[in-house]
């Protein structure tokens, strides 16, 4: 299981498999290689860093298929937030989710 964290340090979740989790437990996206498409198959981010997910403005409109999120997990023990890294040109934080 790999947690990830916002460009800004903020703790987003966990990867499980090919799904995104939030720390409290909702499906919130679906990995397509490095990128991350949510529900309605919006493009949400990428993985930079290893551990860091960030959005790219030039790829905000790609679009994957749809999928129903799965139910709702037992909550985990939410991460302490990271240091805030210094904005990349052409991105932005990733969504809150």
């Amino acid at each position: 299981m790999d947690w990830f964290w916002s460009w800004s340090g903020r703790c987003i979740g966990y990867r499980d498999g090919d799904n995104l989790w939030t720390y409290d437990g909702r499906h919130v996206g679906r990995f397509h290689g490095d990128d991350v498409h949510g529900s309605d198959g919006l493009y949400l981010g990428e993985i930079r860093s290893g551990d860091r997910l960030i959005t790219k403005r030039s790829t905000k409109g790609n679009q994957k298929s749809r999928f129903r999120p799965l139910r709702n997990r037992v909550r985990r023990q939410k991460r302490v937030n990271r240091s805030r890294r210094s904005t990349l040109s052409g991105y932005e934080d990733f969504p809150e989710v």
